[in-house]
């Protein structure tokens, strides 16, 4: 099993989540989260006043998938989040060591 963590711009949530349900991913978590990499924020002009925003708001998302998903799930994320320009984003995948479903019990893929 693989925990996919993508961090993405905000207004790409929808397609994202649309690419996702097309391929069969059952959930997802979403954070709405502050942060910044080669961006390095950006100024802004507020009633006459400059300022500088450091952190961008970005949206983070995080999927529970089986092994199998794993390319589609990268590749679905890859492409309905990208805008060909700077602050994409990024996506993150680990290994899942176990998942256990509390109402239920269950525990491996079928937690999932």
């Amino acid at each position: 099993m693989k925990f996919v963590t993508a961090i993405i711009k905000p207004f790409k949530l929808d397609e994202v989540r649309e690419a996702l349900s097309a391929i069969g991913v059952a959930g997802l978590t979403v954070t709405e989260v502050k942060g910044f990499g080669r961006q390095k924020g950006h100024t802004e002009l507020y009633r006459g006043a400059e300022y500088v925003v450091d952190f961008l708001p970005k949206v983070k998302l995080e999927v529970a998938i089986a092994d199998d998903l794993l390319d589609q799930t990268v590749e679905a994320i890859e492409k309905a989040a990208n805008t060909g320009k700077i602050g994409d984003g990024k996506i993150f995948v680990f290994e899942l060591e176990s998942v256990v479903r509390i109402r239920t019990g269950e525990t491996g893929e079928s937690a999932i």
